[in-house]
């Protein structure tokens, strides 16, 4: 077996299969529900099988995978119910994050979500993991211009599912509303139009839910 040139050997080896592993569920790579050999793995990155089991405990702690009893470890699937849950908080986060972006953003915060935007919207149409990793990363610019640390922490947490969920249902980063309401987010925020921000935000999270949910079952 090839070894994983992506993998760099860091001064502690457990924290260095964790992070990698981690951005492997987050971007998709390892996808939702396919599952995780020790030994395998192992032998991919050049590590013994102590790291690779402390790496996957701290995952499944994080909420990113699960451990089923003599059948190893697998990527975490979402539940339509438990997708639902996720939108509805987010429409929240996401409506607030845009709102205080409106009122605080600062000229840095300014560019970085024209680049993040521009960076998005040139992603390839063939390439969902990098729309969905390019998606994440404008919505976490609107919450960073936010500039408040409680809604950066909640957010971060919220991101984590939002990935799944992408990677799971696999549909919608290229739907026909998609650049039109991230336009508009980014410019009721560049405005300091905080209430239309918030609006925009909104009427973005509700679209994709009800799109996940019809995906998911729920609504059918």
């Amino acid at each position: 077996m090839t070894s994983d040139p992506s993998f760099q050997r860091p001064g502690l080896v457990r924290d260095g299969v964790y992070g990698h592993l981690r951005r492997a569920v987050l971007d998709g790579e390892i996808a939702p529900g396919e599952r995780i050999g020790e030994v395998e793995l192992g032998e991919r990155l050049g590590v013994s099988r102590t790291p690779i089991r402390e790496a996957l405990m701290r995952l499944t702690q994080d909420g990113l995978l699960v451990a089923e009893a003599n059948r190893g470890v697998r990527v975490r699937t979402i539940s339509a119910t438990e997708a639902r849950d996720t939108y509805v908080v987010r429409e929240e986060l996401d409506g607030l994050a845009a709102a205080l972006a409106a009122t605080h953003h600062t000229s840095a915060d300014a560019a970085a979500l024209k680049t993040a935007l521009a960076d998005l919207n040139a992603a390839p149409e063939t390439d969902y993991r990098e729309q969905t990793r390019l998606d994440l990363a404008f919505h976490r610019a609107v919450t960073l211009a936010a500039h408040n640390a409680a809604l950066t922490d909640l957010a971060r947490d919220l991101e984590q599912r939002i990935a799944l969920i992408k990677h799971q249902t696999r549909t919608y980063n290229a739907h026909p509303q998609t650049d039109a309401q991230h336009a508009a987010i980014l410019r009721a925020v560049l405005d300091r139009e905080a209430d239309a921000a918030r609006e925009a935000a909104r009427v973005h999270v509700r679209t994709f839910a009800t799109l996940v949910l019809e995906d998911l079952g729920e609504l059918k």
